[in-house]
Formats: C-alpha cells, sequence, structure tokens
C-alpha cells in the first residue's frame, strides 16, 4: 500500500529552529589538544552548523587545572585555553561541563572510563568552589563578560548514575547549589544549570529544590537514549532498541518539557543508542532515526546535543577499526558516517514547517518551507526486529507551483553507505590511504533529479522509499513577482 501525504504549500507554517545545531557532544577535554580532532570539529562546524561543543574531563588531571595539595598547590589554565581559544577561531562556544573532580580535591578514588576521571565528591567544599570561581575569572579575564556570559556551565555529568558518583539525590543538589553559587558569585550573568542527569531522572525533583531553597537554576539539562530502561539487565543492544517505542525519544522529551516550569530544556545527551560499540552508529539506520528524532522534537527542547561528533574517542579505549560502532558522526579517519549526512541534510533546511495530513506503520514525512524552496523529508523507520519493507511513497503539494529545479537526496543501503564498502573490501583495520580516499567518496551526498507531476491541485512527488532509507525532495521556484 502506497504510503500518502497531503500539504497545503501555502498554509502558514510554524517556526522551525534549526536547534540540534546548538551543541554537540565530544568525548573529553583533552582530545580537543589533538590536530586530528581540532580537523574534524571545524568540519563539523562548517558542514553541520553546530554552535557548541561539550565534553567530559575538563577539570581532570591529565588537563592540569589543578595539581598538588597544600603549598604544592598549581593552578594551570593553559590547556584549556588552548581548546577554547580554538574553538572561538572558528567561529564556536563551549558548553561547559564542570567535572571531573581533580584529584587533589577528591575524596575518594574511584574513577570512570578508560583516562580515569576521579567521579568522587569533593573532601573541601571550599576548595572546589574556589576552584570554580578561579576558573570562571580568569575565563572572564581572558575572553570578556560579553563572550562567557554566552556560555553554558552545567553542573556533572548524570550524578544519578553509580558510575559517576553515584551520591543520593539531596549530595547531588547540595553540590549543585554550591557551585551554582560559585558560578554566579563570578559574575550574576553567567548562565548554570543541571542535574544533567541520565533518563530524564530527576528533573521534577530538580526544580523543585532550585525553586524551594532559591539555588541559581538558568537551564535544565539531561540526557536520553531509545535503550534507556527497556528489556532487562544484560540484554543486548538490538533487544533493547527492538522493545522501545517507535517515537521514545519524542515522548520523553514532551515529559520532561512538564516539568521544567519554563526554564529552558537542554538534552546534552542524545544518540542512536547508549552502547559505544553498537554496529547501528554506523549504518543507515541512525540516519533515519537522526531524521525522524529531529523533526518530531521541534518546539520540544532548546538544544539538543549528539553523542558524539567525532570516534576520536577513548571512554573504553581508543579505537583503530575505522567502522567498529562508534557513537561519532565522523570516523577516526574522517569518513563521514549516514548519521553525518543525516545532519548536513537537516543543514539545508528552511526555517518554517508546514502540516502534512497522513500516517503510516514505518513512514514520516515533513514538509519544510524556505526562501523560494520547498523540502519534502521522508524517512522509513522502526526499531530492529519490526516489520519493515521498501515502501512507494506519494506526496501531494496542494497549490504548489511548477519547480525550476527538483533534486532527491537520498541516504540508505545504497546512498551515502561507506561502511558497505568497508565491507566489501575486507573489513581492513587500517586501511591504506587510497581505501580511505574511497570511502569518503562513498560516504558523499549525491543529489539526483526527480519528477514532479503537475496536477490541477498543484505537484505530485513519488518515490520509492528502502528500509531505514531518509529521502529530501529540494523543490525551487522562481521567486514571485509582485503584482
Amino acid at each position: 500500500m502506497t504510503a500518502t501525504f497531503v500539504c497545503d504549500a501555502n498554509q502558514r507554517g510554524r517556526i522551525f529552529p534549526h536547534y540540534w545545531e546548538h551543541t554537540v557532544g565530544s568525548g573529553r577535554a583533552a582530545m580537543a589538544l589533538r590536530e586530528d580532532w581540532r580537523r574534524q570539529m571545524r568540519r563539523a562546524h562548517d558542514e553541520l552548523g553546530f554552535r557548541h561543543v561539550r565534553f567530559h574531563g575538563l577539570l581532570d588531571d591529565d588537563m592540569s587545572i589543578l595539581t598538588g595539595e597544600g603549598e604544592w598547590e598549581v593552578y594551570s589554565f593553559f590547556n584549556a585555553d588552548s581548546i577554547f581559544d580554538f574553538l572561538l577561531s572558528i567561529g564556536m562556544q563551549p558548553f561547559v561541563e564542570l567535572g571531573f573532580m581533580p584529584t587533589s580535591l577528591a575524596s575518594g578514588d574511584k574513577t570512570v572510563f578508560h583516562y580515569r576521571g576521579n567521579v568522587t565528591a569533593p573532601k573541601d567544599m571550599g576548595k572546589w568552589t574556589l576552584l570554580i570561581e578561579k576558573l570562571l575569572r580568569h575565563f572572564l579575564e581572558r575572553y570578556g563578560i560579553d563572550e562567557v556570559r554566552q556560555w553554558f556551565f552545567e553542573v556533572w555529568n548524570e550524578p544519578d548514575l553509580k558510575w559517576f558518583g553515584g551520591g543520593s539525590q539531596a549530595e547531588y543538589f547540595e553540590f549543585y547549589a554550591a557551585t551554582a553559587r560559585a558560578v554566579k558569585s563570578v559574575d550574576p550573568s553567567l548562565r548554570v544549570g543541571g542535574p544533567a542527569t541520565s533518563a530524564n531522572a530527576w528533573i521534577a525533583d530538580f526544580v523543585a529544590y532550585c525553586r524551594r531553597t532559591g539555588a541559581p537554576v538558568d537551564f535544565i539539562t539531561t540526557h536520553h537514549y531509545p535503550t534507556d530502561a527497556f528489556g532487562k539487565p544484560g540484554d543486548d543492544t538490538v533487544t533493547q532498541l527492538s522493545l522501545s517505542p517507535r517515537s521514545v525519544l519524542r515522548d520523553q522529551a514532551a515529559k520532561a518539557k512538564q516539568e521544567v516550569e519554563g526554564l529552558p530544556l537542554y538534552y546534552t545527551e542524545w544518540c542512536t543508542s547508549s552502547n559505544p560499540r553498537d554496529g547501528l552508529h554506523d549504518e543507515p539506520y541512525a540516519s533515519s532515526f537522526v531524521v525522524k528524532t529531529l523533526m518530531e522534537a521541534t518546539g520540544i527542547v532548546d538544544g539538543y546535543s549528539y553523542w558524539t561528533f567525532s570516534d576520536i574517542f577513548e571512554e573504553n579505549y581508543f579505537p583503530s577499526m575505522p567502522f567498529h560502532g562508534g557513537f561519532g558522526l565522523l570516523t577516526i579517519y574522517g569518513i563521514a558516517k549516514p548519521a553525518y549526512r543525516a545532519f548536513q541534510l537537516m543543514r539545508g533546511l528552511g526555517t518554517e514547517l508546514l502540516k502534512a495530513e497522513g500516517a503510516h506503520a514505518t513512514v514520516d514525512c515533513w514538509i519544510v518551507r524556505g526562501k523560494n524552496e520547498l523540502a519534502v523529508v521522508v524517512t522509513n523507520f522502526v526499531a530492529p526486529r519490526h516489520a519493515i519493507a521498501t515502501e512507494s511513497v506519494r506526496v501531494e503539494l496542494r497549490g504548489a507551483r511548477s519547480p525550476i529545479d527538483a533534486k532527491l537526496t537520498c541516504i540508505d543501503a545504497d546512498h551515502a553507505n561507506p561502511k558497505a564498502l568497508w565491507l566489501e573490501m575486507g573489513s581492513p583495520e587500517y586501511p591504506t590511504r587510497e581505501q580511505i580516499a574511497a570511502l569518503c567518496r562513498r560516504s558523499e551526498l549525491a543529489p539526483m533529479p526527480i519528477e514532479c507531476e503537475s496536477t490541477r491541485d498543484g505537484l505530485v512527488l513519488a518515490l520509492d522509499l528502502p528500509p531505514y532509507g531518509v529521502a529530501v525532495a529540494s523543490l525551487r521556484f522562481a521567486p514571485e513577482v509582485n503584482a
């Protein structure tokens, strides 16, 4: 059965902000000292429009911001300056996660990840808040208040999980309040927020705590993945995904929106799954999930930070395989995955979303208007282990004029899918320069002409969409001449 969608092309639409461009995630701060990380960050900013980047570990020992104790205590902001200088030089800004704990301030030796970030509470809250004050005063001296007040300061990462400290909710709230007050003591206009939890946890309680105690809060942050809380402990990723509702992230975000009491809501982590070795991250499945999720969350969230822009990432260990199921939009070699191309297609959309009527079990359609153009965005997506097939899609654009140009761009098993070529090559662990170049070529988007049928009512587009496919039909019109 054909999936049919109908849109009045002359309707007044609603604002379609590119909220996903606000922030993107990275692994940890020290990675931002690498030249290849910087090269990929610049590219993601230029091609995908990301404006902020968020990473763990700014205060870890390998950043050397605070080392030693007592008379041997030494502050050094050199590495942080190097990173932030670079970001500002390419037109980006940091979304600053305040963590983890410098060893000299830590109350214990519990660490997380391959790089051993300390995740214990400070043994002396006064020394912790002094560190925050010194750090932010340095930023103001170096970059100026007009710049730094545009940044975001987020307190810790996923305090509800045992891997990141796992203290009680009350302990985190007290830690947050002390940290937030330290931020505001430097300048009241600086923006601070939390609770930076996993799986949309603690939001309502956190807002209530801040209202009750007067703890400063300018925005709410949390994380979610479609694997959150589905299945049984020990279930593999595909099983977890198969049990998740088709629009799970939209539904979770809508619930969170009701809990923030009007504060801006930023998801500072989300992705196809929370597994750092999930093959779906490298496949067209991820691109269809990304586009569907971004289109659905419009008007709900203020920022949506995809985790992560690059596979230059070492939470468990540094990878060598070009396609190892990492979170990144780009491989360690800079090969664009299908999800990267999905963000690239989204970047090219206009800023007015029109209403389209129609429904299908796996196919969704959205119409976005730009200046003298319409984009028809179609995805074919469902969770793993559910029925999906190539579908015929018909889109009626009522009242639309004939375009002067019409192009169709696809991401699917046969388009912008470099992993397929890598498998054909025999899955080389260390591809040659020639192989890398070929993989980069295979990853590119390839717009092709599409026929638009003119009817008495407007235009009709017809296409076949494979499983987990994304298609964007871009229709360009001659400017209308005022009578």
